[in-house]
């Protein structure tokens, strides 16, 4: 089965197509015929965080030229492809149009079946494309939007574990950057300058930890930052590197302390499950430091360690065909009048957190 993927959930504009394979004991293979990733870094750095109408006019500009090289890479033509499958949601409610829309004309014109992805969904079963992990495992997702525990029991099924109550770990370490004066995106520029910093010059909280609940929580950290910074204006290079180390350090101690609850409660409900595999997904998930600590978590708790390569662990497209496909083996199309949401929780059962408003979790 191929599958013409298409993203545009936030500020990359992407398009792919994927091909699925299923054998006869129900595992799953893939190979990625095209992969096309358009970054809208440039555009947005000059405000320091992602404006959506500027994302979403990029989308437009962009989209139509992705997908006809998507197709050209894959040497296939869209009378070649099985399905066509877009981020239906959460994200940026323009982006979503952007990408949505385009995905149904091309379906109607081709006459091809539509799959409307969940973005997280994309996230949840990349580790299925990458290495054909079987179900059940335990999904970290951490990135600019979302921070969330996920426990991946089939397709469909997902149990949120714990998510964060407030900013997520990803905006967390771009408003930090943002802060002390660093270059966007934030979370590469303060592991570059936490490289050179001193980790014990500043104790700084650790949000939660300790507590039986598997919820994140980082803006008392950030608040942390702020007044530590505060006190020391002007800021020379050395402060600098020096909170950049001590915030990476507490984030680092926080990430262990409730993923650590998150691998007993896996054990808890799949106590045979011969090989325990915890999946770390989303841009964060390139930060060395917070990878190894995640890593040496793992060994320790005899979990397996899998984390797709970084241009699949960011916005990708791949993933939305991949999801597509996953659910084009087993569920029917979706109807062409699906509207996207900018809020979709992975989860549809889990409660809402406090802080999460009257319309509940944005995912």
């Amino acid at each position: 089965m191929r599958v013409l993927g298409i993203e545009t959930s936030c500020d990359e504009t992407a398009a792919a197509i994927i091909e699925r394979f299923e054998n006869e004991q129900g595992g799953v293979s893939s190979r990625i015929l095209s992969n096309v990733v358009l970054s809208q870094i440039a555009e947005h750095e000059p405000y320091g965080g992602v404006v959506p109408e500027i994302a979403a006019r990029a989308h437009v500009e962009a989209l139509d030229g992705l997908i006809a090289k998507a197709l050209s890479d894959a040497d296939m033509s869209i009378n070649d492809v099985d399905a066509i499958a877009a981020t239906a949601g959460p994200g940026l409610i323009g982006g979503l149009i952007v990408g949505l829309m385009t995905a149904k004309a091309m379906a109607f014109a081709a006459d091809k079946p539509f799959y409307a992805v969940n973005h997280l969904e994309g996230h949840a079963l990349t580790a299925r494309l990458t290495d054909g992990l079987p179900f059940p495992y335990l999904l970290l997702l951490v990135s600019g939007g979302h921070t969330q525990v996920i426990l991946v029991h089939g397709l469909g099924h997902y149990e949120r574990l714990g998510t964060t109550i407030d900013d997520a770990l990803g905006e967390a370490f771009d408003k930090t950057a943002k802060l002390l004066g660093l270059p966007y995106p934030g979370g590469p520029a303060v592991e570059q300058a936490a490289l050179k910093g001193d980790a014990s010059r500043f104790e700084l909280p650790r949000p939660l930890k300790g507590e039986a609940r598997l919820d994140f929580s980082f803006s008392g950290l950030k608040t942390a930052v702020r007044q530590t910074a505060t006190q020391l204006v002007p800021l020379s290079d050395q402060d600098v590197a020096d909170i950049c180390a001590s915030f990476q350090t507490a984030v680092a101690d926080t990430l262990n302390d409730r993923v650590k609850r998150s691998l007993n409660k896996f054990l808890e409900t799949y106590p045979d499950k011969e090989k325990p595999t915890l999946v770390v997904a989303g841009g964060v998930a390139a930060n060395k430091v917070l990878r190894k600590g995640l890593e040496t978590l793992c060994e320790k708790h005899g979990f397996d360690f899998l984390a797709p390569p970084h241009i699949l662990c960011t916005d990708n497209a791949a993933m939305i065909a991949w999801a597509g496909a996953e659910h084009a083996a087993r569920t029917a199309p979706d109807n062409l009048d699906f509207a996207p949401r900018s809020r979709w929780p992975l989860d549809s059962t889990a409660a809402p957190l406090i802080g999460f408003g009257r319309r509940g979790a944005k995912a």
